[in-house]
């Protein structure tokens, strides 16, 4: 088979590396992929984030008769390349553009819930400024509370205030200042719940669902959850905490409604859908979805699946997703991501990146993100660079072992977490 996968990022770079282990692969594309892609597939020079090129996408996947496309990213699903693709006859991997108003609108996403009694944090909306400052003027002094911009923001649109006056602030950065541009115009306000967080992954075709191991995600730049949010700088896989107070089985009826509001709402789904869970006092409530793998978790979750992606892919596309046993390693998985110094704000570029041939372990994958291959060596180009992902029986083991793989890299600037999987040390 032929296999075109959307993206550039260490998801894609993981999602490559799972269909390669296939049988039925027989050529492997990325548009536009990146260093580390390059390596193992044939990287497509097209951009992925403008309408205007969807023409492109379609007419190469036609000229190189690709069996079906998966895509990565979000922002080419929320621009509907979905339903170009299918009105172009083309088989494609991910949800039509309503599909994925459920992360390209926090607001659209609250209404979802609300609708169909999914538990969430209360909230209010806002899309004048003035009324957003007169609601907060009402707030207590010293309370937390909680920013949303409601459009896509990288995963940086989000913000916990400690009190009135900085919620009041990043109000007026976000719609004022338009920090995050037109992803700010509308926002949301909505009530701090303190409690660790869950990423729950899901296979879907829209009518049926098979839920990948239970993850956690580390958002902060800093160790000790410090410091800005930022796309993701490490998780790992299966989180202990959802064997806790049947976390999992209360998971499992929170995503049962979800599917079956997308069925009520007649929504085109085929692909993978993310549920964010926060925990509090065992009850779980949902922070966001995602309409597609999430980044980092996808390069802590893909290395433990043990069913064919291909086969996964196709039973999606057919909606028989339901028939198909899909197998998962009795192992844990930790990944970290190593990013350029400055990163999730200005950074430098274009440091040449050291000791990557020093890993040989077999239990330890490396993920390209923000690189570049130029002349037999790899160079940094993003902010996110790599991640390293390790697994092993037991997640102290885990957790050793790829950080004795991460201090074998070297980059300038190279910045990591040092505590990834720290929970999971703590259950």
């Amino acid at each position: 088979m032929k296999i075109l996968v959307i993206g550039s990022g260490g998801r894609e770079h993981a999602i490559c590396q799972q269909f390669l282990k296939s049988s039925k692969i027989d050529e492997l594309y990325c548009a536009p992929g990146n260093g580390g892609i390059s390596q193992i597939a044939t990287n497509v020079n097209i951009s992925v984030n403008v309408i205007s090129d969807f023409n492109k996408l379609a007419d190469f996947t036609k000229k190189n008769k690709i069996d079906f496309t998966f895509v990565g990213p979000e922002i080419p699903l929320s621009l509907g390349i979905v339903d170009y693709f299918e009105a172009n006859g083309l088989k494609i991997v991910g949800p039509s553009k309503d599909g994925a108003r459920l992360e390209s609108s926090k607001i659209y996403s609250k209404e979802f819930m609300r609708k169909y009694d999914i538990p969430t944090a209360r909230y209010n909306c806002f899309s004048d400024i003035n009324d957003a400052l007169k609601f907060l003027d009402k707030c207590e002094k010293n309370q937390k509370i909680v920013v949303k911009a409601d459009g896509l923001a990288a995963g940086k649109g989000v913000y916990i205030c400690s009190s009135r006056e900085e919620a009041k602030n990043t109000v007026n950065q976000i719609m004022d200042y338009k920090i995050l541009g037109s992803a700010g115009t509308n926002i949301i306000i909505e009530e701090y719940i303190k409690g660790p967080e869950l990423s729950y992954l899901i296979f879907t075709d829209g009518i049926s669902y098979s839920i990948m191991p239970a993850s956690q995600d580390h958002k902060r730049i800093n160790d000790n959850d410090q410091g800005p949010n930022t796309g993701g700088m490490g998780a790992y896989a299966p989180a202990p905490l959802a064997m806790m107070n049947d976390l999992n089985k209360k998971a499992e009826v929170i995503i049962r409604k979800i599917i079956n509001g997308i069925k009520a709402e007649k929504i085109n789904y085929k692909g993978v859908l993310y549920v964010g869970l926060i925990i509090e006092e065992s009850s779980p409530y949902v922070l966001e979805f995602n309409c597609r793998f999430g980044d980092p978790e996808t390069q802590a979750v893909l290395p433990l699946l043990d069913t064919d992606l291909i086969g996964i892919c196709d039973a999606i596309l057919n909606k028989e997703l339901g028939a198909l046993k899909i197998d998962w390693k009795k192992e844990f998985s930790v990944s970290v991501v190593l990013a350029s110094g400055g990163y999730p704000g200005k950074f430098e570029v274009g440091f040449e990146i050291r000791g990557l041939e020093n890993i040989n372990d077999k239990d330890t994958l490396i993920f390209h993100a923000g690189t570049k291959f130029e002349s037999g060596k790899f160079f940094t180009c993003g902010g996110r660079i790599l991640s390293i992902t390790s697994r092993a029986d037991n997640i102290k083991t885990a957790i050793d072992k790829v950080y004795s793989n991460v201090r074998s890299i070297y980059f300038k600037n190279m910045h990591y977490r040092k505590d990834i999987a720290w929970r999971a040390l703590n259950e």
